[in-house]
């Protein structure tokens, strides 16, 4: 059979395999025991990262042979790129990690037993790391090793061992070598530094970025320090409450973040303006429509749709500005701002309030939004005995529904002018109203 195949040119043997994976197909497997169907998903696995290892070495040949260019005057990336629906980016990875196969070849040929893509992936990136001062016996060495760790260390580990080796193969200049290569290490990490924000097309954008080690340190730490300042209050006794995840935490962390520094406007101006939000939507559709499940609101800077949840939490504590529109929709004229909240009702507000009035929430003044208890667009006034004080959190479960009916968090004031939060019939049957302890000892 081996001496078939070696008759048979790429193309040919390709056409094999795919064949062999067409009958792959569920109906076959009849393996009897776990352990069995254990074992062909392993064989599977290293099946195909064989056969990766192999797409990354075609693609870093052809790179070099600038095979793409004599056919199709463009670049490998460009034309794997677009015939294949992929994007640069994943294009670039495949020859990158190809190129890294060819310059070591040790672990290209480790790929035919047990080392995987990823490992043989981070496994160059060590060896690309190591000093330059090395000779070609030293990096043979270095790439035996590796291969042998590979047997126990995945592929995050794999990407921690540069220093280890350095140990290793030179002990005796090991820390000025370190010393070096960190330095190296710091200059490659500012020139690849970067921030890209990228929508998905479903709600969502996606942040992706680099940072030096020390600066993404410091971004980190703020990070999590607002993440662990976002306390739950009553609401975890909700058994339709969201479970945050340590990553859904630091997200949360992060919009608290951007959040503050919002609301202190300490951000540099842009454009003559601080940075803010703006919606558009017609006047119709503000004052009479907002209930409904279809705004027609956009963000000014690109155009995408707001949700009318969005909307409606926004319009708490926020800027208006009037503009006339002609009849072909070009401004005739711009109004000056009106702010809902007044310095002086805020100053009331944080004077009462204290902070967010959600029982067992301690998030302060200067971390909270003026929420409406009676929307502005339904006709609810901008007056202290309307407006509580509530944080980001909690103010996105007590924003009313478009349904005046559901089951929902809500506020009520008490005789005294104190707010109360009136958990939904899935809480507290009796809904009996919560008051924050914060509000009972002031009063």
């Amino acid at each position: 059979m081996e001496q078939e195949f070696g008759q048979c040119d790429d193309g040919q043997l390709l056409a094999t395999m795919n064949s062999c994976l067409d009958a792959l197909t569920d109906d076959r497997l009849r393996l009897s025991t776990d352990a069995e169907q254990l074992g062909l998903l392993q064989d599977v696995v290293r099946l195909a990262g064989r056969l990766q290892g192999f797409e990354q070495q075609l693609a870093a040949r052809i790179e070099k042979s600038q095979a793409a260019w004599n056919e199709r005057r463009t670049s490998t990336r460009t034309w794997l790129a677009e015939s294949m629906n992929l994007t640069p980016r994943e294009a670039a990875r495949i020859i990158r990690a190809g190129q890294g196969l060819a310059r070591f070849p040790l672990i290209g040929a480790a790929q035919a037993g047990a080392v995987l893509p990823v490992q043989a992936e981070a496994i160059t990136g060590v060896l690309a790391q190591l000093p330059k001062e090395f000779d070609d016996n030293t990096i043979v060495q270095a790439q035996t090793m590796m291969v042998g760790f590979a047997e126990t260390h995945n592929s995050a580990e794999l990407r921690r061992l540069t220093t280890h080796l350095i140990d290793v193969l030179s002990p005796d200049t090991a820390d000025e070598l370190e010393a070096k290569r960190l330095e190296q290490q710091e200059r490659r990490a500012q020139t690849r530094r970067c921030l890209d924000f990228t929508g998905d097309g479903d709600g969502s954008v996606l942040i992706r970025g680099s940072l030096p080690i020390a600066d993404a340190e410091a971004l980190m730490q703020i990070v999590e320090a607002y993440a662990a300042a976002q306390k739950r209050g009553l609401e975890r006794l909700d058994p339709q409450a969201e479970y945050l995840t340590p990553a859904m935490r630091r997200a949360d962390g992060l919009i608290a973040m951007v959040q503050a520094h919002s609301r202190q406007q300490t951000a540099p101006r842009n454009g003559g303006d601080r940075p803010r939000i703006v919606i558009t939507l017609s006047h119709d559709k503000l004052t009479k429509h907002c209930t409904d499940a279809g705004l027609g609101a956009h963000l000014v800077r690109d155009g995408q749709p707001v949700a009318a949840s969005v909307v409606r939490r926004l319009l708490c504590d926020a800027d208006l500005l009037p503009v006339v529109l002609g009849s072909h929709s070009e401004p005739l004229d711009v109004g000056r701002t009106v702010r809902l909240v007044t310095p002086a009702i805020r100053a009331a507000l944080e004077l009462r309030d204290g902070g967010c009035i959600f029982p067992g929430c301690d998030a302060p003044p200067g971390g909270c939004e003026a929420h409406h208890v009676v929307p502005w667009w339904a006709g609810g006034v901008t007056a202290l005995h309307n407006l509580v004080l509530v944080c980001p959190h909690h103010h996105g479960i007590l924003e009313p529904s478009r349904d005046p009916n559901a089951d929902r968090w809500k506020i009520l004031f008490r005789a005294d002018g104190i707010p109360t939060v009136v958990p939904p019939r899935r809480v507290d049957p009796r809904q009996r109203p919560r008051v924050h302890a914060r509000l009972t000892t002031r009063h």
